[in-house]
């Protein structure tokens, strides 16, 4: 629910969700799985141009928007970019804060989070406008008109959060992928690229990041 936060357990400096018993990111390296799995996986940046529209299952700590928001400023992508991210629990100010100085190379981008977080969303953060829609994405993405030209699925694991991974709720994701739209998510279960390919997705299984052997991608047919 809206107002609903996130409790955390807190291990070696990494936020771990006590409702789902998983950690918010990689272990072996928050920056560099997102790159990997989400950057890479939707051929970002190189495939951003103005009106470029990214769809997210899980705000989180906000390190995708933050790694993406960096990424694109590095490569000078010119803008408007909206970026949209459905999050049932969100995440408390100060644990955000705390979790994101384990990355001081984004610093600059977190410090505009924040101060923008404290303001009435949709937020602008340069050529990029952020929106969280809070609440069940199992209730709030029917709502969502909008299509997507790359989605981020960084749900906690199917294993601990059944719900975010249900087939109904892929195959809704997945009809918002706009024609030559992508899709990668961490996740290689098998249930996931099923539901994936029944909604006419082209799907692929590729090398996973860090311990994990395989990650999922996805294209809706040009």
């Amino acid at each position: 629910m809206p107002d609903q936060t996130a409790p955390l357990d807190w291990r070696d400096g990494i936020p771990v969700s006590s409702r789902f018993d998983d950690p918010y990111f990689s272990l072996q390296g928050g920056l560099a799985e997102t790159r990997h799995v989400f950057l890479a996986g939707n051929g970002l940046p190189q495939r951003a141009r103005p009106g470029f529209r990214v769809l997210e299952l899980g705000f989180g700590t906000g390190l995708n928007f933050l790694v993406t928001l960096r990424a694109l400023r590095d490569a000078g992508t010119p803008g408007p970019l909206l970026y949209t991210s459905f999050e049932a629990f969100p995440m408390d100010p100060a644990d955000r804060a705390r979790a994101l100085r384990a990355f001081p190379e984004i610093a600059p981008e977190a410090a505009e989070l924040e101060a923008a977080l404290a303001t009435p969303g949709p937020w602008r953060l340069g050529d990029v406008t952020l929106a969280i829609v809070h609440g069940d994405a199992r209730a709030t993405l029917p709502a969502w008109d909008s299509g997507a030209d790359a989605v981020y699925l960084d749900g906690f694991s199917p294993a601990k959060n059944p719900e975010m991974w249900e087939p109904s709720l892929l195959q809704a994701v997945a009809r918002r992928i706009v024609p030559g739209g992508t899709l990668a998510t961490y996740s290689a279960a098998g249930h996931v690229r099923r539901a994936l390919a029944e909604a006419g997705l082209e799907v692929e299984r590729r090398p996973g990041f860090g311990t994990k052997r395989h990650m999922t991608v996805a294209r809706r047919p040009a």
